[in-house]
């Protein structure tokens, strides 16, 4: 067995140090020689400092979010999965969101993005209330409060 401070004169032993791990093989050998596939280890992102750790120290939660639509579920309208690196910038990143206001018309709009933009395409309103859940003054809310913030982010 390899020990420190010693020179190991096995030459199919990988020694890992911080450098060594940083590397873009694509295999690893074993002890027997046996070559396989080195498996990147899973990183969440935190999203209030953007540092990077490993996925099981991660603090999650979901916050309210009207501008928030699942792809696939739609149980999860409206909410958003936030990740942080601890329980203090959870705190930070949750209270932010607590003071955004729930629009209720912009998670329709939200959801009538999703239906246009997946699946066949949707031609009426019935076709599209169908694929949102929505009713059809609730569509019409929801494109009239799109239309009205279009271009807030472009125009002042």
């Amino acid at each position: 067995m390899w020990k420190r401070g010693k020179r190991d004169d096995n030459p199919r032993r990988v020694r890992h140090t911080r450098r060594s791990t940083r590397t873009t093989r694509t295999t690893r050998t074993t002890r027997t020689g046996d070559a396989r596939p080195v498996e990147p280890l899973p990183l969440e992102l935190c999203d209030l400092c953007a540092v990077t750790f490993p996925r099981e120290e991660a603090v999650c939660g979901y916050v309210p979010d009207s501008s928030s639509v699942h792809r696939t579920n739609e149980w999860f309208d409206g909410l958003r999965l936030i990740t942080a690196c601890c329980e203090e910038h959870f705190a930070v990143v949750r209270d932010r969101y607590r003071g955004r206001p729930f629009v209720q018309e912009e998670l329709w709009a939200a959801k009538i993005d999703r239906a246009l933009t997946s699946g066949t395409a949707v031609l009426t309103l019935t076709q599209l209330g169908c694929r949102t859940g929505l009713h059809e003054p609730e569509i019409r809310r929801a494109i009239a409060w799109h239309n009205e913030h279009l271009h807030q982010d472009l125009w002042p």
